[in-house]
């Protein structure tokens, strides 16, 4: 498995993470299966979030991590935090929460439900429009003293939150975790389309990929085989013929399975990017992981790009 650093750090990750926010469906033993296949393959990077499974998921890590045979140093292990759900309404989620209290209570929970020590990193979830960055770096300051989070970053942040972020904090900020995959395009569609006036033109995202190029922030990838607003997988999905085309042929002709090269796909675009894909079955694993032996020819990766119903103008 190729290994990327993290951030400005000489910490390196495997370019596949496994996400484990479906792991709140599994059996002890079948989650200390993904988790062992997933070291099996070089896969030494773990994505979670207090609210997968309302906390669920990281309990069934933590007893299966506990059982199987691996080590804490196995594994980089990131949560993320700062979406409050409430319980009394059926856990829907009624705002942000970036202030210093809640951060460090959700990491003691994270902690506890993992059974960890540390986290390697800790990432905000979502912007909150109340954040103060001052109060958040008092919260990383505690965290990191207390040897409880040695890193943090964010996720789905635009480069001028990072920006105010950073400025409130003594830690660099390694990580911004973003949708992004064949079929959703968009932090790419913009820059292609400068100075043109069609809907592929405007940018929702403030230059994101760019801004973390520039500043050596990991890009993590999350939802790699989802279209829409998470709407659903398009790997095999008979509404995206041309695509699945596509990847079908490169994935024949490289021995992979689409998975594999949908993963390289987004891996070749040339930024510091991990793929964090969600599955919870064995063999997937496997077989996405194979996506960071790939390597995409310049045109491959606009055929691609092309058949998910892109244009150039």
């Amino acid at each position: 498995m190729k290994q990327i650093k993290i951030g400005q750090t000489n910490f390196t990750g495997s370019e596949i993470a496994l996400g484990i926010m479906r792991m709140n469906a599994l059996t002890t033993n079948e989650a200390a299966t993904a988790l062992e296949t997933a070291h099996d393959v070089g896969i030494n990077y773990i994505d979670s979030a207090d609210v997968y499974g309302h906390g669920k998921s990281e309990e069934v890590f933590g007893k299966a991590f506990k059982q199987s045979s691996l080590n804490r140093e196995d594994f980089y292990i990131q949560s993320k935090t700062g979406i409050y759900e409430n319980p009394g309404l059926n856990y829907k989620t009624t705002r942000y929460d970036f202030s210093k209290k809640y951060i460090i209570e959700a990491v003691d929970g994270i902690l506890t439900r993992m059974g960890l020590d540390y986290l390697d990193s800790l990432l905000l979830h979502r912007p909150d429009a109340l954040m103060d960055p001052a109060e958040i770096g008092a919260a990383f300051d505690e965290l990191q003293t207390a040897g409880k989070v040695r890193h943090f970053g964010v996720s789905n942040f635009n480069p001028m939150q990072v920006a105010l972020l950073q400025q409130g904090i003594s830690q660099k900020l390694l990580i911004n975790q973003l949708q992004l995959s064949v079929m959703h395009t968009g932090p790419i569609d913009f820059g292609i389309h400068t100075n043109m006036t069609d809907a592929r033109s405007i940018d929702h995202d403030r230059g994101v990929l760019d801004y973390s190029r520039l500043h050596n922030m990991t890009v993590q990838a999350w939802s790699p085989f989802q279209y829409g607003q998470i709407e659903g997988n398009f790997i095999g999905n008979p509404n995206f013929p041309e695509v699945n085309a596509a990847l079908q042929k490169l994935a024949d002709q490289k021995g992979v399975s689409k998975n594999a090269i949908a993963a390289a796909w987004i891996l070749r675009y040339p930024a510091k990017i991990q793929v964090v894909i969600g599955t919870m079955n064995p063999e997937h694993i496997i077989d996405s992981a194979k996506g960071a032996d790939i390597s995409l020819s310049a045109q491959e990766w606009y055929d691609i790009y092309l058949a998910a119903g892109n244009d150039l103008p």
